[in-house]
């Protein structure tokens, strides 16, 4: 035929590159066509052999949904727009109740299975909530968990009083925009909300929620409100007399102590609320002692010694710290401060050697977080102080830590002015700082480093000079008179800080020839120091370590006990009121 290529086997045409077939033959091949599989057999003589084609790009893409079209059909992306568009944002309101809310379920299982953990994992979840709290929510909150026919009610309307929200009525349910799909759900969860608001909350809540408000009236500045409902709290958690409210007592204490130090008249006068506080203070310390309450002792103490720091009563913080024993497993935080309000103590005292190992030992257990960094940048401070009085000199690199340049650079021209013995530099810092030495308590350690700057400007001429009279070193060390300098070398001859003599005739210092250093002791004695310091930081590590005695019996004793409350904790899994999160982990001893 006229416009077709002859096929040179005499077969039939090939159109597209597959030879048509009639029949399952033409089936297969229009298989082939649409890139569907197809079986291929062995090549033979006589036989039909099918070629697979690949669809084309068009007909990939006629593959492809088809737009909406007037009849309404939609299109996948658009649908996808349209879900995201009405996924609902979470309101902050109600995500703060939530956190709140959320915190009764680890007081409930601290006081069922008598575990402080789960309170002090409530406690750390004050410092999320505390920037997110105002009076409605704290009043949505009293509301809905307390219902009017509750013994608690009490409790409630005082909690009410105190944030000013004196007429909210008890037992109102939230008003939430949730969606709600079937009706038969909906009885099931408003019945079981109606068993949870009946529920009787117990004393830890009320405490937790009274902490919240104690939290909210220090960050308004409302001082004498919270001092008065810090008053109320401390004697009702009194009356209580609950081990389970141990940890959230201490902090009801350290509240309170912040609310007093701020209302006028402050310390150190005599009539500050401080002063008045200090009964009952003692009275809780004394009965935290006799309940063996490791929490509230701990915090109590450090508030009875920063008390009298505040008011400059340095020896009955001495008692204190004699008359009584910091707890061994107090928290890490509480020890950093009561090391160093001790270190504090003992270099007003003129017992620097102490001072400087309990100041050590503050800043090496002071947090590394960035919260921490005030207290790590005073007791850095005071450290510096401690070791200037000493005769040290302080490193270098204490001065350029991170977050420390700028808080410290008054004290590190004063430790400039040590190193190199000038007294006019001396002064004039002092003059230039003195309000930041004041308001770090530091001032009056400070002007005791006059006497080390005269003694490092003697050591120094002692050491560049073999002989060196007495007008030379009052010219030099701006001194008032020549008896002054006489007085001055003398001194420093008999404390040992030079090796020289006095002529009073001549009226000159004569400097001693300076021997080996490493012929003496004092590289042994300072090694010794460092081994020392060593070997306490490896037994403090060691105790760290420490596990309870016999813990494995405890756990063998209470084996089923602990099954019950896996089969509980897993059916409450079920139905969906508890998280996989909220489990304690190896906290149930299981």
């Amino acid at each position: 035929m006229p416009g077709k290529t002859p096929n040179s086997n005499g077969r039939k045409p090939v159109e597209n590159g597959v030879q048509k077939n009639s029949g399952k033959d033409g089936e297969k091949s229009s298989a082939a066509a649409k890139g569907k599989p197809v079986k291929k057999g062995s090549a033979k003589e006589g036989e039909d052999m099918t070629v697979v084609v690949p669809p084309s790009k068009n007909a990939k893409q006629s593959s492809q949904p088809p737009p909406a079209d007037a009849e309404g059909d939609v299109n996948m992306e658009d649908s996808d727009k349209t879900e995201e568009e009405l996924e609902v944002k979470v309101d902050p309101v109600t995500q703060t109740i939530s956190d709140i809310k959320s915190n009764f379920a680890l007081l409930d299982r601290a006081v069922a299975l008598f575990d402080a953990r789960f309170s002090l994992r409530a406690l750390r979840s004050i410092s999320s909530l505390r920037k997110r709290l105002n009076p409605d929510i704290l009043a949505q909150v009293i509301a809905e968990s307390y219902p009017p026919t509750s013994p608690s009610a009490s409790v409630a309307k005082q909690l009410l009083s105190a944030i000013g929200r004196e007429n909210v009525p008890l037992g109102r349910q939230s008003t939430g925009t949730e969606m709600e799909i079937d009706s038969e759900p909906k009885a099931k969860n408003g019945a079981k909300k109606d068993k949870e608001t009946n529920k009787e909350l117990i004393p830890e809540v009320d405490v937790f929620l009274a902490i919240l408000v104690q939290v909210y009236m220090f960050d308004t500045k409302q001082f004498q409100q919270g001092a008065n409902f810090s008053k109320y709290l401390s004697e009702r958690i009194h009356s209580l007399n609950r081990r389970t409210l141990d940890s959230l007592s201490a902090k009801v204490y350290f509240y309170f102590s912040l609310f007093c130090e701020q209302l006028t008249p402050q310390a150190p006068s005599p009539q500050s609320p401080v002063v008045t506080l200090r009964p009952t203070l003692l009275a809780a310390l004394r009965t935290a002692i006799l309940r063996k309450d490791v929490d509230t002792q701990a915090s109590v103490i450090v508030l009875l010694l920063r008390s009298y720091l505040l008011t400059s009563h340095i020896s009955q913080a001495d008692l204190l710290v004699s008359h009584t024993q910091f707890p061994e497993n107090a928290a890490n935080n509480q020890v950093a401060r009561f090391l160093y309000y001790l270190g504090r103590i003992r270099a007003i005292q003129l017992r620097y050697t102490e001072a400087h190992e309990h100041l050590t030992a503050a800043t090496r257990k002071a947090p590394a977080s960035q919260c921490a960094l005030g207290f790590s940048q005073t007791a850095t401070k005071l450290l510096l102080v401690v070791e200037l009085l000493m005769g040290d000199i302080p490193e270098r690199a204490t001065f350029r830590a991170d977050n420390m340049e700028q808080a410290l650079h008054p004290y590190f021209l004063l430790v400039q002015a040590v190193r190199v013995g000038n007294l006019e530099d001396f002064e004039t810092t002092i003059a230039e700082h003195a309000d930041t030495f004041r308001r770090d308590s530091t001032y009056s350690l400070v002007l005791r480093l006059r006497q080390n700057v005269i003694k490092t400007g003697i050591r120094m001429m002692s050491l560049s000079y073999s002989r060196i009279s007495l007008r030379d070193i009052c010219i030099r060390l701006h001194l008032g008179s020549e008896e002054t300098a006489e007085y001055i070398v003398a001194k420093a001859i008999r404390d040992g800080v030079i090796e020289a003599t006095l002529d009073r005739e001549r009226g000159f210092m004569k400097s001693k020839e300076v021997g080996d250093v490493y012929a003496t002791r004092e590289p042994g004695e300072a090694f010794h120091d460092r081994i020392r310091a060593c070997l306490a930081l490896h037994d403090e590590s060691v105790k760290a370590m420490r596990f309870p005695m016999n813990q494995h019996r405890l756990e063998l004793k209470n084996a089923q006990e602990a099954r019950e409350r896996e089969r509980e904790m897993a059916k409450e899994i079920q139905e969906g009121d508890l998280d996989e999160d909220d489990l304690g982990g190896d906290f149930d001893g299981m």
